[in-house]
């Protein structure tokens, strides 16, 4: 049903104190990294806030591989029940018969899908290594209660007792750079998964994973990272003081978070006394992290050995593939700028054995057919790499960054950088950090966290204790409705004229409630007003729409499309009045979109929701 033709009311932002829900108490916040490529969690008790810990290590860990996080691996039994998670999944499924294995559901880096899903919905798919398609939303919440398991017990365990969830603030991170309909699916895994019910949504917080970083960054004290240009934890201050102490007034940073799936670029500035955070310009970045690599890998292995062969070794014998991917892995860890000596890669022996049925000749005889020069074979059944070889595998992946964060340089909102922290799993990458290097030239100095693969959960431990830290926020999008208004001649065109009990109106116009960059303060509501078209009308429903521009006029313009839809459900607010009028409050300065309503003429509260899911 289309809006009537209602005015909004153009008082559009307001801080309304009263309309903030008090925060809850918790005992404790426990955080998860939920990542592409490794996942983890970390918590604190409200009562020590500064004492943040790291979960356990990890058993069944690889090694030259730092253990507090788990790969993000998961195994489902042929009958589709979950099996195991991380480290415990990829050795169980490994040691599966390869006649049993196939029929049992193993995944990986299966986050990035709700990157890349232009229609993401709750009936999206992904694919196992063995081809078979599970729901998404089934995955993530064996994941996500895989996580409250093993976090109840490790607080259970530590104070004496059944640990209640009802006394835990979770906090799920999710990229910056994510779209509505993704932070969402997040929320909806978690209420499938029994971490938070949908009665309590207050108890889950979404946090940016590059707001987490930067956090956690602002925290640090010397001696715990290392800062690029002088190699030394000294700059002229003492170990133990805070970078903040070197940062003061008005200062800006960028957080580049550099993690398997993605890079997330934020631009914060601090602002003292009380040290808040504002966010100067909105979060960028791109598909460009670490799988990248893999994947580049993966492409030279089918100019090598062909695409047919690659794509059925991979369904035909998915366990030595995921072995073949975790000796990359650990090889991938020893690039470097200034290596000489090349990088051995073990070919499980059922890819070389599989490799002969398949073509009829040898892996070695491959190589040397291959005109792929620098890549050798090694009489010990290995592929080996020159480091050459090996760089130009990240190089694309590094390229994109690099780009990302020369263009992101360029905008006046980021002028005057003075610190620049690499963060996430990635950032340990030797290759990248001298790129970032030679990129800056000096500009501002690059700092990179001693736990680097921790910065996140530490961050977003912090966030949890204390949500309010992030003070102003930009938006990504410009979000509005579509109304009518009256019909102004020769300001709107005359196609957009509809005349309706002989008022003249203009149709499509797109009413703006917050625009793409606009900085919102936490808290800060865009308030509208809406009548039911007929007073016996139940529910009103008002799509909202959103564009990538700061200027839209009307929804039918390029680039402007649906995204979700905001349900008002003013079902028993019935009122003798003649003119019912909704008032809606819409939350954006937070990291996802909120909506509230009343009715104005009996004050009732209406349900309202914000669905950015089902489009």
């Amino acid at each position: 049903p289309s809006t009537p033709p209602s005015s909004p009311s153009k008082d559009a932002y307001l801080n309304d104190t009263d309309q903030v829900r008090s925060e809850p108490s918790f005992v404790v916040v426990v955080a998860i990294d939920f990542g592409t490529t490794s996942s983890g969690y970390a918590y604190a008790f409200t009562k020590e806030p500064e004492c943040i810990h790291t979960m356990r290590r990890w058993e069944g860990g690889d090694p030259g591989v730092s253990n507090q996080k788990t790969p993000t691996t998961i195994l489902l039994t042929p009958d589709r029940k979950f099996h195991s998670f991380g480290y415990a999944a990829r050795d169980f499924y490994h040691d599966l018969d390869p006649s049993e294995s196939k029929h049992w559901l193993y995944l990986e880096k299966f986050k990035m899908k709700l990157h890349t899903t232009a229609n993401l919905s709750i009936d999206t798919d992904l694919h196992a290594a063995n081809g078979k398609r599970v729901k998404a939303l089934d995955i993530f919440a064996y994941a996500l209660a895989f996580f409250k398991e093993q976090a109840l017990k490790e607080l259970s365990d530590q104070t004496g007792g059944d640990f209640d969830n009802n006394d835990v603030r979770w906090v799920i991170t999710v990229p910056a750079i994510w779209k509505m309909p993704a932070k969402q699916f997040m929320r909806e895994a978690a209420y499938k998964s029994g971490l938070v019910s949908r009665e309590n949504p207050e108890q889950l917080i979404i946090a940016l994973e590059p707001e987490a970083a930067s956090i956690y960054c602002r925290k640090l004290r010397l001696h715990q990272m290392v800062d690029l240009g002088t190699q030394t934890t000294q700059n002229g201050f003492s170990p133990t003081d805070n970078v903040g102490s070197g940062m003061t007034q008005g200062d800006r940073y960028v957080v580049v978070d550099c993690g398997g799936g993605t890079v997330d670029l934020t631009v914060h500035q601090i602002r003292l006394p009380e040290g808040h955070l504002k966010e100067l310009y909105k979060a960028s970045g791109g598909p460009y992290g670490s799988i990248g690599i893999d994947y580049e890998f993966e492409k030279l292995l089918c100019k090598i050995f062909g695409q047919d062969f690659v794509d059925q070794f991979k369904i035909k014998r998915p366990a030595a593939w995921v072995d073949l991917m975790i000796a990359f892995e650990s090889r991938k860890r020893a690039a470097a700028p200034d290596r000489t000596n090349p990088l051995n890669i073990n070919l499980p022996f059922s890819f070389i054995d599989y490799y002969k049925k398949f073509r009829g000749h040898s892996v070695e005889h491959a190589l040397r057919k291959s005109n792929v020069d620098f890549v050798k074979w090694s009489s010990q059944g290995m592929l080996r790499m020159s480091p050459d070889a090996m760089n130009s595998l990240f190089k694309p992946t590094i390229d994109h960054i690099i780009q990302h964060l020369t263009e992101l340089f360029e905008k006046p909102e980021v002028s005057n950088i003075k610190f620049l922290f690499l963060v996430g799993g990635f950032a340990e990458s030797p290759l990248l950090q001298q790129a970032v290097q030679n990129m800056l030239q000096g500009r501002s100095r690059i700092i990179i966290p001693h736990d680097v693969g921790l910065t996140i959960l530490k961050g977003a431990v912090l966030f949890g204790l204390d949500p309010s830290v992030i003070k102003v926020r930009r938006s990504p999008l410009t979000y509005g409705v579509g109304v009518l208004n009256r019909f102004v001649e020769g300001k709107h065109p005359p196609e957009k004229l509809l005349v309706k009990d002989g008022t003249r109106w203009c149709t499509d116009v797109f009413d703006t409630f917050i625009a793409a960059d606009q900085s919102v303060a936490l808290g800060e509501m865009v308030k509208r007003s809406y009548t039911p078209a007929k007073p016996s009308q139940q529910v009103i429903v008002i799509h909202v729409y959103c564009s990538e521009r700061e200027n839209v006029s009307f929804i039918s313009e390029p680039g402007v499309k649906k995204c979700g839809t905001l349900r008002l459900d003013v079902s028993g607010t019935e009122s003798t009045a003649l003119r019912r009028e909704i008032q809606t409050l819409m939350q954006f300065g937070d990291t996802e979109i909120r909506a509230m309503a009343v009715d104005v003429s009996t004050g009732r509260t209406v349900k309202a929701s914000i669905d950015f899911l089902s489009h």
